[in-house]
């Protein structure tokens, strides 16, 4: 099969971004240009690569196959071109995904041994939703990603082959409140006070939970502020905007004015964060941040 490079690295970037308009956007095409890329991939292939549904598309068996391939040989011609040009093969890189508050300290603190461990190691980050991490995991374009996890724990997609995950940690689910407010006055909040309260949340994304209002509260909630910085989320509970969610990692960051309290009532809800990668043997740096992580973790 003739397939074309161009084409190849437009799958790609639909599949990652879930979107032919998506795509387009981050590879400065039009969108007609990227459906006709990915047509003639198809016709090349003698099959449909991906689903079209309403909410964007959906790698079909055959697709998975061929993002599979196209990821080890768009990564060998990349790993080509920086050799030619006299820089690094990539011997020594490795890319991880994280989502959100891991960045706050698990990555910074992982990437920080590693740097002193084994300086040879370049290591890139990118943030990202979970959604959005797991399909940069299938389409290559990160080697690792360190995700979050809430009940009932299903798979991170559908996916062929299933990815493979590891527990790096699990955590109990905290509330910040003002130390002016009077949630602030016990060791605990109960469930009943969180009701009627303004939250300051997370900006929506599509398939995944609203992060930021405490689960189960039986109501709709009043979304006072939305922010997808942890830090911003936190200065704004210090100044008496409203209240969001944290995980336990996350206390010792609070600002002066902010307490981070557990909730009683209502089921104990943790969070787990997760390790993942495609399913297969790691490269020798990503087997050494992938050890790194699990150290900071613990």
């Amino acid at each position: 099969m003739d397939f074309s490079l161009v084409a190849l690295r437009v799958f790609r970037e639909v599949a990652e971004r879930g979107t032919f308009t998506a795509a387009a956007t981050a590879l400065g095409y039009t969108q007609s240009a990227v459906s006709r890329q990915i047509a003639g991939l198809e016709r090349t292939a003698g099959t449909a690569l991906l689903e079209r549904r309403r909410d964007g598309v959906r790698l079909t068996p055959a697709g998975e196959i061929v993002l599979r391939r196209a990821a080890v040989v768009l990564d060998e011609l990349a790993a080509t071109a920086r050799e030619l040009a006299g820089r690094p093969a990539d011997a020594g890189a490795v890319r991880l995904g994280w989502f959100t508050s891991a960045g706050a300290s698990l990555v910074p603190r992982a990437v920080a041994d590693l740097r002193r461990t084994h300086p040879g190691v370049a290591v890139t980050t990118r943030e990202g939703s979970t959604t959005s991490l797991v399909r940069a995991l299938r389409a290559g374009t990160v080697d690792l990603a360190v995700l979050a996890a809430a009940p009932p724990y299903r798979p991170l997609d559908a996916g062929s082959p299933p990815l493979a995950v590891t527990v790096l940690a699990e955590r109990t689910l905290r509330v910040a409140v003002p130390i002016s407010s009077p949630l602030a006055a016990g060791d605990a909040i109960d469930l009943d006070d969180l009701r009627g309260q303004r939250w300051i949340a997370g900006p929506p994304a599509r398939d995944e939970q609203l992060m930021g209002v405490w689960p189960g509260l039986g109501e709709r909630a009043e979304i006072a502020h939305t922010a997808r910085d942890w830090l911003a989320k936190l200065s704004l509970v210090a100044a008496g905007a409203g209240i969001t969610t944290v995980p336990l990692s996350l206390a010792p960051l609070a600002p002066a004015g902010v307490r981070v309290l557990p909730v009683r009532g209502g089921p104990d809800e943790r969070r787990r964060v997760l390790l993942a990668h495609l399913p297969g043997p790691l490269s020798p740096p990503a087997r050494l941040l992938a050890a790194a992580l699990r150290e900071a973790a613990t």
